[in-house]
């Protein structure tokens, strides 16, 4: 298996192109669908919408942008690791559905980005620039 070794760098790069992409497209995405985001941040709690949003959106497209690129990969890493933490515990608040149709999946977005996090952790590792 040590042929597989010659790969790491392409490895590297497509695992952090898919990586900001990830959350390239759901900053977008909030851009599009603005109010709608901000009546479902307020929905579930979040403090200081008007602000956390436009901010959620400027770390997912702005971090996301610098893993595809390759700079400053600790800090953007840990940047999205935060972030993802903080839209698990107040979106995918899974705990708060019990008995609800949607805690199935709520659950499963939370394990997803538990994973996602655990990924950016490993990427923070890496930083060579």
């Amino acid at each position: 298996m040590e042929w597989l070794k010659k790969y790491d760098n392409y490895y590297f790069v497509l695992g952090r192109t898919l990586l900001g992409l990830y959350f390239i497209v759901p900053g977008m995405t909030k851009v599009a669908g603005y109010q709608g985001y901000l009546d479902l941040m307020a929905s579930k709690g979040v403090p200081l919408v008007e602000i956390l949003l436009p901010l959620t959106i400027l770390i997912q497209v702005g971090a996301g942008l610098f893993l595809i690129a390759g700079k400053n990969l600790r800090v953007s890493a840990l940047l999205l690791f935060g972030l993802t933490i903080l839209i698990n515990l107040f979106i995918h608040n899974f705990w708060a559905l019990a008995g609800d149709p949607g805690q199935a999946h709520e659950t499963q977005n939370f394990v997803k980005n538990l994973a996602i996090a655990a990924g950016l952790l490993v990427l923070a590792t890496k930083d060579k620039s």
